[in-house]
């Protein structure tokens, strides 16, 4: 493995560590986005029911808004449930938006690597057909154990950079439809607390 490093030169090592940030993000994601972690199940049929027993207390909004990105949705919504329908929708949307941002963080970061890795292994193919122009220049292409080396180097850079850049865009995609699935499912309960509490929707 250090042997095809070294071959493909130092354009090789930001390779490297493009692959290690890349794996670094999609790891953490994955163990961040869990379903069950942003969207507790049964979250408002419990506020609801705790609100029904006059026993929504700010202690229990509070626990509520620290322990999922749902739940500090709706402790925004909740702390304002005596105003106007409006106003604790205003309140969630402005909440909502603080949470997408934080669910979407890093992604931007795993896109870019997806984009400049392939753009690292053209420069390295670029770098080792240099190399060849000037190893013919100055030996002739009668030997092809001068050319050997750069050659080499451009092809493994340019099988590196698509090695980690293929990955990279295949978890992008997949984590970004993931948060906009979230997104979507986060608005529906936020929505469905409100109805509920200002009696437009059944309990």
């Amino acid at each position: 493995m250090f042997e095809l490093v070294k071959a493909g030169g130092w354009l090789m090592w930001p390779i490297i560590a493009c692959s290690v940030i890349a794996m670094a993000i999609v790891v953490e994601r994955l163990w961040v986005l869990r379903s069950r972690r942003v969207i507790p199940e049964n979250l408002v049929v419990q506020i609801w029911q705790l609100y029904q027993k006059g026993k929504l207390s700010n202690a229990h909004i509070a626990t509520v808004r620290k322990n999922s990105p749902l739940g500090r949705i709706l402790a925004a919504g909740l702390i304002n449930r005596n105003h106007s329908r409006d106003v604790m929708k205003e309140a969630v949307e402005e909440e909502g938006r603080q949470v997408v941002h934080e669910l979407e963080r890093y992604l931007n970061t795993l896109g870019t690597i997806a984009a400049i890795a392939p753009l690292l292994g053209l420069l390295g193919t670029v770098v080792g057909m240099i190399k060849v122009f000037a190893a013919i220049t100055t030996a002739g292409v009668g030997n092809p154990a001068v050319l050997a080396g750069g050659i080499s180097e451009a092809l493994i850079t340019t099988a590196a950079g698509l090695s980690v850049a293929i990955p990279a865009l295949i978890f992008h995609r997949y984590l970004s439809g993931r948060v906009d699935q979230l997104v979507i499912r986060m608005e529906a309960e936020a929505l469905k607390l409100i109805e509920v509490m200002h009696g437009e929707r059944e309990g």
